[in-house]
């Protein structure tokens, strides 16, 4: 049996070195509540001698794993172009711990009713696996809170003292909104958060349903006939040219990709109850806002904000980096072991617009292994970018990095009634 368990090891990592890849990613899938969860695992080819997977396949790294958390409508194939720049080891900055991260584990994962998770034998919210769920934000909380618990974190009793007992994650858009959210109900789980234009709102709550399955007649027709439009390609290439700053850093592959996540018997009913589902609470008897929530939090926060999104601009990086300012005592980092005040930074890509880590995967992945891998997060003594910026080139263009301050951030009228009312 072990010989068959080295072989099937084997081939799948002979892929990624035929290609002259560093790295794998191994597609793999978990039970949640009866559901089955789609995930991705990555860890570097040449490393695996070095990494222990137990008899359950659980992955046990020594280094606190980063879990990629995605924006909405889309799989962790949104990550495949930052993963590879999380594995670069060789920045030589003097806050980074230099040791060799040989062992570093990435985890991308699917929201239920996102792409390739969905509940079995779905039949448009009428199956007996979809009666009573809610698409929603705290289901998707919930899940996540359960994956890191029982996969990235968990494994089995006798394995527990040699796990990372918390994880790194990585946001973008609803992405960054669940980061926050779980820092704040579970601290003992995350390590820090790196948010790529986070969503500050999520959770309509209309009127007239609760948003569990299944739908009444009006709210499942007009799901049904506004799911359709959204899905067409046609309005998939016109949403990616609104969040991209160049048309060249997508392309068909993305929009079928994207299309692909659309195509089963569930996703007519999970977006009527998406649309009608409640947004997350701060506390069980306060819902208060995604900033309020912010302020709460205990770990170090990296904010790196896309310049050119049309819809989460600098202007809400301004409005959460003066909420984080806002601690009380009790908000404190554990870095290195030692209590700190809690630190947070801010990172601003010029060139590049709602989803940074597709379309400045180089910016990003140096930025964010920066700040995962110091001992101490302060700018005292990691330097995330050259004072003056760093200029980083991908294939459909140059893309400009730069680390800013909350005063740096101007308002116009445009940008000061939005966040107000947000």
């Amino acid at each position: 049996m072990r010989y068959i368990l080295d072989l099937l090891i084997l081939l799948t990592i002979f892929p990624c070195l035929k290609g002259g890849r560093s790295y794998v990613i191994e597609s793999k899938s978990w039970d949640f509540r009866g559901h089955e969860i789609a995930y991705e695992v990555a860890h570097r080819c040449e490393d695996t001698s070095q990494v222990h997977f137990d008899n359950d396949d659980y992955i046990i790294p020594s280094k606190d794993p980063i879990l990629l958390l995605n924006g909405f409508g889309v799989g962790s194939f949104h990550q495949h172009r930052l993963i590879p720049n999380l594995f670069n080891d060789d920045d030589k900055n003097d806050g980074v711990d230099q040791r060799k991260n040989v062992d570093r584990i990435i985890y991308g994962v699917d929201y239920l009713g996102q792409g390739k998770s969905w509940p079995r034998d779905c039949d448009d919210g009428r199956s007996e696996n979809e009666k009573g769920l809610r698409y929603s934000a705290e289901i998707w909380v919930d899940q996540i809170i359960s994956f890191l618990e029982e996969i990235v974190l968990g494994g089995p009793q006798e394995e527990q003292q040699s796990r990372p007992h918390k994880v790194h994650l990585v946001g973008n858009s609803v992405g960054g909104h669940l980061a926050v959210h779980i820092a704040h109900r579970r601290p003992d789980l995350i390590a820090s958060i790196s948010l790529l234009n986070p969503t500050p709102v999520w959770g309509l709550n209309l009127p007239g349903w609760s948003g569990h399955l299944p739908a009444p007649i009006l709210p499942k027709v007009i799901g049904r006939y506004l799911f359709d439009q959204i899905r067409d390609l046609t309005t998939i290439e016109k949403y990616l040219q609104a969040a991209y700053a160049r048309s060249e850093a997508f392309d068909e592959e993305l929009m079928y990709q994207i299309r692909g996540c659309t195509l089963g018997n569930g996703g007519h009913a999970a977006f009527a109850s998406i649309l009608w589902s409640p947004p997350l609470k701060v506390s069980d008897d306060h819902v208060g806002n995604f900033q309020e929530c912010l302020s709460r939090l205990h770990c170090d926060v990296l904010l790196i904000f896309g310049k050119d999104d049309p819809w989460c601009t600098p202007a809400f990086a301004k409005k959460m980096l003066q909420a984080l300012e806002k601690e009380d005592d009790g908000q404190r980092s554990t870095v290195g072991g030692n209590p700190n005040k809690r630190v947070h930074r801010y990172v601003e890509v010029e060139h590049c617009g709602h989803c940074p880590n597709h379309e400045a995967p180089q910016a990003v992945g140096k930025v964010v292994m920066a700040w995962i891998g110091a001992k101490d997060r302060t700018k005292d003594h990691l330097t995330l970018l050259e004072p003056n910026g760093e200029r980083f080139i991908e294939p459909w263009g140059e893309i400009i990095a730069r680390e800013r301050q909350e005063s740096d951030i101007t308002l116009n009228w445009i940008d000061w009634l939005a966040t107000t009312f947000v």
